[in-house]
């Protein structure tokens, strides 16, 4: 079977409905929860605001249109390397620069939702990591990684969304081990439906947030605030995930969207 094969397959299974396309993308305006740093760890990302440039009105007869304020780590949003200190030297490290078959990839899917409805701290061990392979197989480098929480259903809400108290915010993420034995593997990137790629006790790790630590020093990527991995399979779909072009981005709001087998 040629290149050319593969793909008019490929277009023949979306006309016929043979794959479906799984959007894995929050709504994206000024509800959008955004993530909280306490004031020792510096300034916010601000919240969504849409100004309104014409609406078939005096400012734009025929016409409507917008101008945006927004944040890069916004929403479902893409994690270029250079977004932490520990990628800043990286070469191709910025939203521009990543090479674009990078955005395209298959996807690995951990569902831990049953534990973590039973405790929102949950973290995802390498024990856990091969339990999971012991099942459903290998993960294989160049693919991406993603943790099925189910936590993404609390969107609707910023406080329950973020889950923070006096001791800090409550949501599950990965062990610093978990993210090396990923790394190890040799896989693209790492995602997760809450509002960053760390759970909410990252901070005190050794070292602090090791999901942006150690997979930006590697030089590789990160998903936040997906929605809908409850739609896909473990293995076997692919996953697309392309930041807007920023010149030096340190990432970008995505549509991500997922090829699913129907």
């Amino acid at each position: 079977m040629t290149s050319s094969d593969i793909l008019s397959g490929f277009a023949s299974a979306l006309l016929s409905g043979a794959v479906k396309v799984v959007d894995l993308s929050a709504p994206l305006g000024p509800d959008t929860p955004v993530l909280y740093l306490p004031p020792q760890f510096g300034k916010n990302t601000p919240k969504v605001k849409v100004h309104t440039i014409s609406e078939y009105n005096q400012d734009g007869p025929f016409w409507a249109w917008n101008w945006l304020e927004l944040g890069e780590h916004t929403g479902t949003h893409f994690d270029a390397p250079c977004h932490w200190i520990t990628g800043k030297d990286n070469p191709e490290n910025t939203t521009d620069t990543i090479p674009p078959k990078n955005f395209v990839a298959p996807v690995n899917v951990i569902d831990r939702s049953k534990q973590v409805a039973a405790d929102a701290d949950y973290l995802l061990t390498v024990e856990s990591i091969k339990e999971w392979e012991a099942e459903n197989g290998e993960i294989e480098a160049g693919s991406w990684v993603l943790l099925r929480s189910d936590w993404y259903k609390r969107n609707g809400s910023t406080d329950t969304f973020l889950n923070a108290d006096e001791n800090g915010p409550h949501s599950p993420g990965p062990t610093a081990e978990a993210i090396q034995y990923l790394l190890d593997k040799g896989i693209i990137g790492w995602g997760s439906e809450t509002v960053g790629t760390d759970a909410g006790s990252a901070g005190g790790m050794n070292p602090p947030f090791p999901a942006h630590n150690l997979m930006h020093k590697a030089n590789r990527y990160g998903l936040a605030s997906l929605c809908n991995l409850d739609q896909l399979p473990a293995k076997g779909a692919v996953l697309i995930a392309a930041p807007l072009k920023f010149v030096k981005g340190t990432g970008s709001p995505v549509r991500a969207l997922a090829i699913v087998a129907n």
